[in-house]
């Protein structure tokens, strides 16, 4: 697997890191970034992310055999219309979003006859720190990434992909559009959700600045991800409005059971019961990721 060209759209952190990883594995001869922010092309070139910038985004995917779209997701739509009449015809399109039902469509109804160029894809990793100051060439070993093929995807089309995903050092999964959108919101996207809410509880209480005195690893590793960029969760949010409030429901639902065992002391049984069935989950979860990371490094 080896790319003449990689286009990058969006330098920022996992954009970057997908360019310094293909680099690392000598898969790709030149880098050209293109990013809505000139600071962005700056520091991508000055840190050897990128090897030339492109005023366009036109520019930087003419000639390209590899495009990775790595914008926020509100911004994907004008991206796919902006490269359409520049796009090599043996050009792999990928798009790095974390909701994939709403732009799956659009990318067909955007490039037509081209959209079988279009594989989608989410890599279930990143940071809570933001930019491309922040990528790194191994940002993606160990973790999953999803691909999620549209009826008009070739399988050579989708194995290249995987290919790809592959030499980063993901674990590829597919699925479909809405089943990664439903689980998304479940595993992701309503974490991130009750995270602000609480920080922005706990900061609208008078005592808040001794909360925050007082906080130690267990608030740390909590609200880690409250620390998130605003303006991509966000538009996370609103791309998936219908998944995230289904998932809203069953958490308030959990909510309100916990709430009404520690409302009645007769019920601290319930109450321990309901803990040990989180948390024995929990457990399980983490026995079983351990578990396939350590055979995926072997």
């Amino acid at each position: 697997m080896h790319f003449d060209k990689l286009a990058l759209i969006g330098c920022g952190l996992i954009g970057g890191s997908f360019a310094l990883g293909l680099k690392k594995q000598q898969c790709v001869a030149h880098v050209v970034g293109f990013s809505a922010s000139e600071s962005s092309k700056d520091k991508a070139l000055a840190l050897g992310v990128i090897d030339s910038k492109a005023s366009s985004l036109a520019l930087a995917v003419e000639g390209a055999d590899l495009v990775l779209v790595a914008s926020p997701v509100n911004a994907i739509e004008g991206c796919l219309k902006e490269m359409l009449a520049h796009l090599a015809h043996n050009a792999l399109v990928m798009d790095v979003g974390s909701t994939k039902s709403e732009i799956s469509t659009k990318a067909q109804e955007i490039l037509g006859e081209r959209a079988h160029q279009f594989v989608p894809a989410h890599p279930i990793a990143g940071k809570e720190q933001h930019g491309v100051e922040h990528a790194t060439a191994d940002l993606f070993v160990k973790h999953k990434t999803i691909l999620t093929p549209t009826s008009v995807n070739s399988q050579a089309w989708v194995e290249l992909a995987r290919e790809v995903w592959v030499g980063l050092g993901s674990e590829v999964l597919c699925m479909g559009p809405q089943e990664h959108d439903q689980a998304l919101a479940g595993i992701s996207h309503l974490p991130h959700f009750i995270a602000f809410a609480a920080v922005n509880a706990l900061n609208a209480q008078n005592e808040r600045e001794t909360f925050w005195r007082l906080a130690g690893p267990g608030f740390r590793d909590f609200s880690r991800i409250a620390a998130s960029s605003p303006a991509v969760w966000r538009d996370i949010f609103l791309s998936n409005p219908t998944e995230i409030l289904l998932q809203l429901k069953a958490f308030q639902t959990a909510l309100a059971d916990l709430e009404s065992a520690l409302k009645h002391p007769d019920s601290s049984r319930d109450l321990e019961r309901m803990i040990e069935a989180a948390s024995v989950s929990r457990q399980a979860w983490r026995h079983g990721a351990q578990g396939e990371q350590d055979e995926q490094g072997k």
